[in-house]
């Protein structure tokens, strides 16, 4: 009876040992990139993305055309 006893505890301490080291090789989700401002361009009023946009004078644009059109 003393060896079924051992056997069960050692069986046990395995089991929960398993189940520790499972938990600890879990990756974290990825973060999510921050949210990025939108800008409205100055000529046809597309909204993108402020690393996208063109800034001439303070203004912003969606391309290198809109912003020759505004200048003329």
């Amino acid at each position: 009876m003393g060896k079924l006893l051992f056997w069960l505890l050692v069986g046990v301490v395995f089991v929960a040992w398993f189940k520790a080291s499972k938990r600890k090789r879990r990756v974290p989700p990825p973060s999510t990139p921050g949210v990025e401002d939108m800008v409205r361009c100055q000529v046809c009023g597309v909204n993108l993305p402020r690393s996208e946009a063109i800034m001439s004078r303070g203004r912003f644009y969606c391309c290198p055309e809109h912003r020759e059109q505004d200048r003329g």
